[in-house]
């Protein structure tokens, strides 16, 4: 997304809550202004489908959206904090960088810094940008990371920093909307543009506060972000699993029922997601999530007659009806108003 269109994208209001790309996006298309003297952005990716992921990996993670019991942590988050990893693995390179280069200097980015990252990786040739706004690549599909290295450096050969694309990077998708049409609370007003207040992974990561009643029954069971515009995307039948142990699926995330997730305490929460990127969200807006998963769940549950997992649920939302956070305490409310609602 250039500039222009990211101005753009942000007059709209697209951006909800995120302040955060509004008061840096000058900045996002002054690299030199993160690292003085900057020449050149290294961009880098790395993969995270958890090492021995099966070919129908996509098949099974819709087998989990469609279980309304199962609550849905996007598999990126369901393994280290990729923040740490990756960022660990560029400082790396950059002392490999330096120690060729002495006179080099370096910034190591994921996440951290304002900057264009998908634009960046398009124009470093990396891939090109899907109309679910994430880069694919023909060959390892959209499950990876993406990370930065600046450096005062001009690698020979290389173009300056924010040169125009490549002539020869194409976008790939042709006539192909699968990821349009299959998100579940329609957050893309078209090819290519988003609006991330109707995003599961916005409403369930970066928003604080209480989620929309209107879109609370689109979320189904997802409790952390949303992999159904990647899961559905052609080109992820080429993902590749990750390298690294890192990846690997911690306390059963890939399995695990609402109400157990919903019966942890705090105390458990802080414990079990140590070094998650989870953690960042805190207990609240966790519960906040999963109160309206188990929303949803006892809706369906009801409506087919499940008298046991309806009772199972009704009780978990009870246990935590006078939950003394407010917020908390509205999301568990309305989901036990969701008994006996039809669809």
């Amino acid at each position: 997304m250039p500039m222009d269109e990211f101005a753009r994208w942000l007059e709209k209001g697209f951006a909800g809550d995120m302040d955060y790309l509004s008061r840096n996006r000058d900045l996002r298309a002054r690299p030199a202004d993160l690292l003085p003297g900057a020449q050149t952005v290294v961009m880098v990716t790395m993969p995270y489908l958890p090492r021995g992921t099966q070919a129908h990996w996509r098949q099974k993670e819709e087998d989990a959206v469609n279980t309304p019991s199962r609550a849905v942590v996007s598999v990126y988050a369901r393994g280290r904090d990729y923040h740490k990893v990756m960022r660990r693995r560029i400082a790396s390179l950059a002392r490999r960088f330096a120690s060729l280069y002495p006179e080099g200097r370096f910034r190591a980015c994921v996440d951290s810094a304002p900057l264009m990252e998908v634009e960046l990786a398009e124009r470093a040739g990396l891939g090109w940008r899907g109309k679910n706004t994430l880069l694919l690549h023909p060959t390892t599909g959209s499950m990876f990371f993406l990370g930065a290295l600046l450096t005062n450096l001009r690698f020979s050969g290389s173009a300056p920093v924010l040169a125009p694309a490549p002539s020869s990077i194409e976008r790939h998708c042709g006539s192909c909307t699968a990821c349009l049409d299959l998100c579940p609370t329609k957050a893309f007003i078209g090819p290519y543009q988003l609006d991330a207040r109707r995003c599961i992974s916005y409403l369930t990561i970066e928003h604080s506060g209480d989620i929309p009643e209107s879109l609370r029954p689109l979320m189904g069971n997802r409790i952390y972000g949303c992999d159904d515009c990647q899961r559905v995307c052609p080109w992820n039948r080429f993902a590749q699993a990750a390298t690294l142990p890192d990846f690997a699926v911690r306390h059963g995330l890939d399995q695990a029922l609402l109400t157990e997730l919903f019966a942890w305490s705090e105390a458990e929460f802080h414990a079990r997601h140590q070094g998650s990127a989870i953690l960042r969200i805190g207990y609240a807006r966790w519960l906040r999530n999963l109160a309206v998963g188990l929303g949803n769940a006892l809706a369906s549950a009801t409506r087919a007659a499940d008298t046991v997992g309806a009772s199972d649920i009704r009780a978990a939302l009870i246990a935590r009806r006078d939950y003394p956070d407010a917020m908390v305490a509205r999301h568990v409310a309305w989901a036990l108003a969701q008994e006996g609602v039809v669809a």
